[in-house]
């Protein structure tokens, strides 16, 4: 029997309720928020957040919570058994990403160290 394969991401209510926000003020019709990382900042990568209007052949699609988000295939390692959430503080408000291969962050936050996920914890569905 197989095991159960884990979830890239998970949103917690208010994430769920953030990106909703942001679809419904988007001008073209999107199919979901696409997520990924880039090599940047000073911590050596970035979270990457972009509207879909489809998904790629390649995207996790990930429903939570009736929000559809799209993982970008070369970040599926990266964010394996990530939470996302938004926070709202004195100054921002911002997305965070709960990462269990984050190694380390930068002083402003704004870029990370990850360490991806060993390929056979996650199987893709086929």
């Amino acid at each position: 029997m197989a095991r159960p394969r884990p979830k890239v991401l998970t949103l917690t209510d208010r994430a769920a309720d953030r990106v909703r926000a942001i679809i419904a003020r988007s001008e073209t019709p999107v199919a979901g928020l696409r997520i990924g990382v880039k090599t940047g900042g000073c911590a050596g990568m970035e979270y990457v957040l972009d509207y879909a209007a489809q998904a790629g052949p390649a995207d996790e699609v990930v429903e939570d919570k009736g929000v559809t988000v799209l993982i970008d295939p070369k970040a599926i390692l990266y964010l394996l058994g990530t939470e996302m959430d938004f926070v709202t503080e004195k100054m921002t408000q911002r997305f965070v990403f709960n990462n269990p291969n984050q190694v380390s962050a930068c002083g402003c936050g704004e870029s990370v160290s990850i360490t991806p996920a060993l390929p056979e914890s996650y199987q893709p569905v086929a």
